[in-house]
């Protein structure tokens, strides 16, 4: 029998490249997340870029095939990219070095419920992220 997809209304988690790369390497931590998400039937999603920003070389791909197969990957839009340019204006950052906690933070703007975004950045995306965002260092 197949699950059935997480209420989306019921909230959101968010996997930024370290969350994501740590949920392949079954990190203790976030494994524990994201049984708690499955269990409170929240969406687990990450973007299209952390993708770019997570998979190299060493990646072991088996694992993160199974990962992704659990995780909602958002794509970047025209729409996304220019609400993301748009964070960047208003907390007076720029270039590369922000892009992907730009596109990050849009993505939790425009996504139902609450969300809470695990994350190796904090500082970053606390500037980038509406107050009712939760950021969680990991």
């Amino acid at each position: 029998m197949k699950r059935a997809a997480a209420d989306p209304a019921v909230g959101t988690l968010m996997l930024d490249s370290e969350g994501l790369s740590l949920a392949v390497r079954r990190d203790r931590d976030i494994t524990g997340w994201l049984d708690v998400a499955r269990a409170r039937d929240l969406r687990v999603v990450t973007t299209s870029m952390t993708l770019v920003e997570a998979v190299h070389p060493g990646v072991n791909r088996a694992a993160l095939r199974w990962t992704l197969s659990r995780v909602v990957v958002e794509p970047v839009t025209e729409t996304l990219a220019m609400a993301a340019a748009d964070l960047l204006r208003g907390a007076c950052l720029h270039g590369h070095r922000h892009a992907i906690d730009a596109v990050v933070a849009a993505t939790a703007h425009a996504v139902s419920g609450p969300v809470t975004i695990l994350t190796s950045d904090p500082e970053d995306l606390k500037r980038l992220c509406r107050p009712q965002v939760k950021i969680v260092k990991v």
